[in-house]
């Protein structure tokens, strides 16, 4: 039952409405008005939609709502999706000390959206804007997860976001067909070297090279495909390293399970080393360590990709701390990712293909990335002319522009 108190303090008269709250300790929540008419319009309108008395009262807080939502995390998946991953747990048990770091004054129930607009603005102060959004991000699905099970009333924090800046506000580097070639030239040289240990050691690394740029996956992906996977003239992605490399796993979201068909040439080099040269594993990989293992991603990148680099030329010149010149790398693996796309892009392949491919769980990640790049091609094969030259027009009527 709702009613309103009438208090007279240091700011004057004002009116307090007292309403129920099932996310309170007493059972009731305060709410403080200039005018009676303000008072009365909230108690009737709390009294017409008492939802507070249908929620599950077992969360109060918003601290034990961020710990039921890490705990739904790793146990049984939100919103329908797989467990997370334990890298992942981690990620957001780090965001969950940020979140339970700031000071909550009010029961969970009885949050509204200001509250969460205080709390992005704590966030925008006190960490970097990439952190912040990252972590209300996280929060944005707390209190989704609360909302669906009946914790709270509705998701307040629905309309609150920082807008985030793009990783790719910068020019992404994507090496041409010419330089690609160069690239897959190099590692051929390598793999036929006279040198037994190196044409050992390139023996592996070709096939990863020319699969990594005739498949667009992320270097997480390729480094541990299985044998199985290979079959139809194609490659089945269905895991990946977590980051740091210490775990194999599914891909990162079910979008990242795909099929890509792969060039004849990559398919049977990468099928041959998979039959005649891959080392006995118990986890079906093609490009296995001598000790069974996973190929670790930072010396694929330092002594096969980067060596291939140098070997083709593809090196920039730059100065270490001492001012010494040194010789850079001009790509990164993942560069070979974006020549995928972009030779997708070339061949017209309709946006949804793409987004399936790449493996983005989002087509808006697709086009946030490589938007700028569908842009150009499509410019280059428009035609030239203003909009009025589309216009049905009488040209009968005689140029202004050539009387004298």
């Amino acid at each position: 039952m709702s009613d309103i108190r009438k208090r007279d303090g240091n700011k004057g008269v004002t009116y307090q409405v007292r309403y129920p709250s099932a996310g309170t300790r007493t059972g009731y929540a305060y709410k403080t008005f200039r005018t009676m008419k303000e008072a009365r319009a909230f108690r009737d309108k709390n009294a017409a939609n008492p939802v507070s008395a249908l929620l599950d009262t077992t969360i109060r807080t918003v601290g034990q709502a961020i710990d039921r939502w890490l705990d739904i995390c790793e146990k049984e998946g939100r919103d329908g999706r797989d467990p997370v991953t334990a890298y992942t747990l981690g990620t957001y048990r780090r965001r969950a000390d940020i979140m339970k770091a700031y000071p909550w004054e009010k029961a969970l129930a009885d949050l509204q959206t200001p509250d969460v607009v205080a709390f992005r603005s704590w966030l925008l102060r006190t960490h970097s804007r990439d952190l912040a959004r990252k972590t209300l991000t996280s929060f944005h699905a707390v209190i989704k997860e609360m909302a669906m099970r009946g914790h709270i009333a509705s998701n307040v924090a629905a309309s609150v976001a920082i807008r985030a800046e793009s990783r790719y506000d910068e020019p992404i580097v994507i090496p041409t067909p010419e330089e690609v070639a160069r690239l897959l030239a190099a590692a051929d040289r390598l793999a036929n070297s006279r040198n037994k240990q190196t044409a050992r050691t390139w023996r592996r690394y070709r096939p990863i090279l020319y699969l990594a740029a005739d498949s667009g996956m992320r270097p997480q992906e390729y480094l541990v495909i299985a044998k199985s996977g290979l079959h139809d003239g194609g490659v089945q992605v269905t895991r990946a390293l977590e980051r740091g490399g210490g775990k194999l796993s599914v891909t990162k979201t079910p979008a990242g399970r795909r099929f890509i068909d792969l060039s004849p040439e990559t398919y049977d080099m990468v099928r041959h080393y998979a039959e005649h040269h891959a080392a006995d594993n118990p986890h079906d990989l093609v490009f296995a360590t001598e000790t069974g293992k996973w190929l670790d991603t930072d010396n694929w990148r330092k002594r096969g990709f980067y060596k291939a680099c140098i070997e083709a030329g593809l090196v920039d010149e730059d100065t270490d701390e001492d001012g010494k010149a040194i010789l850079v790398p001009r790509f990164s693996p993942y560069d070979l990712r974006h020549f995928y796309a972009s030779m997708l892009i070339e061949q017209r392949v309709n946006f949804k293909r793409m987004q399936k491919l790449m493996g983005h769980e989002d087509v808006k990640t697709t086009l946030n990335v490589y938007g700028h790049l569908i842009e150009k091609a499509e410019r280059a094969s428009e035609e030239r002319f203003g909009m009025l030259s589309r216009l049905p027009r009488n040209t009968c009527g005689e140029s202004v522009a050539s009387a004298p």
